[in-house]
């Protein structure tokens, strides 16, 4: 329990109606989540306007509302307070109500388009191979110590992720791991959080549905530096042109890592095979289970970010020979077939032209690479064309299906793909508008030595259809398609 008024503390308030010394038990920005003795937080969203619920949230027994807006009748007994921005009075709240759990351990941020998923696992796996105890929070997987907890979003709402590190605290966790959307930039949902290193990976093209313009999708993703403390560390990926972008107005130390550029920590990829890479990293020799020049990448800066964490660099090198790539990345998909099987998570242009790149540079003369591939409903639709471009000139052949089409007709998606195609290209590409037997398609396609890679869901469980979930996993269906090939 705390007391509204200490709850309040750095908040912008405008105006308060009503007494803040009353006792709170929860904090809640969902009036369905209402009980007696909480802080309801109307916020303004793109669906809903928290304003809205504000009658609920009393009748539920709301003991404070702290909104942009107060009611023109305030309930008797109930305090309303008025800020500029309940968003990020909500992210202030969260941290204040749970005792400032970020800055009772090294809290480490990984923002960037590519590679967060893969740098926060990693660094969660490397930290516990040195054995540290350590929490993650991420789009795969959310970690306290070794308990496993359900992931919903990148980033969840600032309740959630203060509850987390709290939890992380009490289990007397060292360090935490996280994703840093840019969604969740904007939204104020990592506001309050002290940050000990912030990571940059890499922009490109995406969520421009959301930002509106690539100008806007930097400038947010730029809103992690610029809030850093001066006692944190910045480091940024040097390979990247928007790097220093980034860190222009940061007060923290800047860093950076990068395998063609000048940078503070450098790597050179000596060998790329399917089985794992050969990188000379600051002058070391180290041999990892990662493939391609992206994860050359990632593990750089997971390197980097572990060096100024204060560990040892060969200490580092020796762990991070025997981790394995995130699920969903890169994952070979094991089966008795003679044709080989990958998934990966890549769903933006530049992540598929990666993926695509490091096949080219490991298959043998006369291997082929297969892609099947789609694009998500209700979000971007400036990367349809790119994408299907990319997975045509860089494969020998193409099956463009469904991803998640979430609300949206799945063929209208494919169509706006195809209009991505040259005269050319579209000779290679075939249309299957149901995933399951696109990836059977592509199978039967295949030839011994050839690759199948199923790309844009990796991890993903699920596939999302006029607002329904279904069961589908890439990895379980690549698997029992190739091995039909097999009998």
């Amino acid at each position: 329990m705390k007391l509204l008024k200490d709850i309040l503390y750095r908040t912008r308030i405008d105006q308060v109606v009503g007494a803040t010394n009353t006792a709170i038990e929860q904090i809640a920005f969902d009036s369905r989540k209402v009980v007696p003795f909480t802080a309801f937080v109307a916020i303004p969203g793109t669906r809903t306007d928290g304003h809205e619920h504000i009658a609920d949230a009393v009748g539920r027994g709301a003991t404070a509302v702290i909104c942009e807006r107060i009611p023109e009748e305030p309930a008797k007994g109930v305090t309303y307070v008025k800020v500029s921005n309940s968003a990020h009075a909500l992210a202030i709240m969260a941290a204040n109500f749970h005792d400032h759990p970020s800055r009772k351990l090294k809290l480490v941020g990984v923002t960037g388009t590519n590679g967060k998923t893969s740098v926060v696992t990693m660094l969660h796996r490397l930290y516990r191979a040195l054995g540290r105890k350590t929490g993650m929070i991420g789009t795969v997987e959310t970690r306290v110590g070794q308990r496993l907890e359900p992931s919903t979003h990148t980033t969840p709402d600032p309740i959630r992720l203060n509850e987390l590190l709290a939890a992380m605290v009490e289990e007397r966790c060292t360090h935490c791991f996280m994703e840093v959307s840019s969604h969740a930039l904007v939204q104020d949902r990592v506001t309050g959080l002290e940050f000990d290193l912030a990571v940059f990976t890499n922009i490109t093209h995406d969520h421009l549905d959301y930002h509106g313009s690539f100008a806007d999708y930097i400038k947010a993703k730029k809103r992690l530096f610029d809030e850093l403390s001066g006692e944190a560390m910045a480091l940024v990926n040097a390979d990247d042109p928007n790097s220093r972008v980034m860190v222009q107005n940061t007060k923290a130390s800047k860093r950076s890592f990068a395998l063609h550029e000048l940078a503070d920590h450098r790597a050179r990829v000596v060998e790329n095979q399917l089985n794992g890479l050969h990188l000379h990293i600051d002058g070391h020799d180290v041999y990892t289970r990662l493939v391609g020049a992206f994860n050359a990448s990632n593990l750089l800066a997971v390197y980097s970010s572990a060096v100024l964490l204060g560990e040892a660099p060969l200490t580092i090198l020796t762990a991070l020979s025997d981790i394995a790539p995130p699920p969903g990345r890169f994952q070979l998909v094991p089966a008795k077939s003679e044709v080989m099987g990958i998934v990966d998570y890549a769903h933006t242009p530049d992540a598929l032209k990666n993926v695509l790149a490091t096949l080219r540079e490991v298959c043998a003369q006369g291997e082929r690479v297969i892609t099947v591939v789609g694009c998500g409903g209700d979000r971007d639709r400036q990367k349809r064309p790119e994408m299907a471009r990319i997975a045509a000139q860089n494969s020998d052949l193409v099956v463009l299906t469904s991803d998640n089409p979430r609300s949206e007709d799945p063929m209208s998606i494919i169509e706006e793909m195809r209009t991505g195609l040259s005269t050319s290209d579209a000779t290679r590409a075939y249309v299957n508008v149901d995933r399951r037997e696109a990836i059977r398609q592509a199978c039967s396609l295949a030839g011994p030595g050839d690759v199948v890679l199923v790309a844009g869901k990796g991890h993903e469980t699920y596939q999302e259809i006029h607002g329904v979930r279904h069961a589908f996993d890439d990895v379980e269906v690549l698997k029992q398609a190739l091995e039909l090939l097999h009998s």
